[in-house]
């Protein structure tokens, strides 16, 4: 069953973290710049690197020009993929 994660991503930010935002939300942030889909790709790169899954298990649902993106990830357990994520 894949995994679902609604995350907040921060382009051009000083370095490549996930993290609890003061609302208590997935907050994303990313050295890539929001240029041609880089900082896309390098969300589903950070975030198959983070799972333990390879790139194509990652794909981006919804939120493409946005900042706010809905990421799908396969090939992992959900209580693992809580137990990763931050917070």
């Amino acid at each position: 069953m894949p995994v679902r994660l609604e995350i907040k991503v921060q382009p051009r930010a000083s370095r490549d973290a996930l993290e609890i935002d003061a609302a208590g939300k997935l907050r994303l942030r990313l050295r890539a710049p929001a240029v041609e889909g880089e900082a896309n790709r390098a969300a589903m790169r950070f975030l198959a690197d983070h799972f333990g899954v390879a790139p194509s298990r990652v794909k981006l649902l919804r939120g493409s020009s946005s900042r706010h993106k809905v990421f799908e990830i396969e090939g992992v357990d959900p209580e693992e993929a809580r137990r990763r994520l931050p917070g």
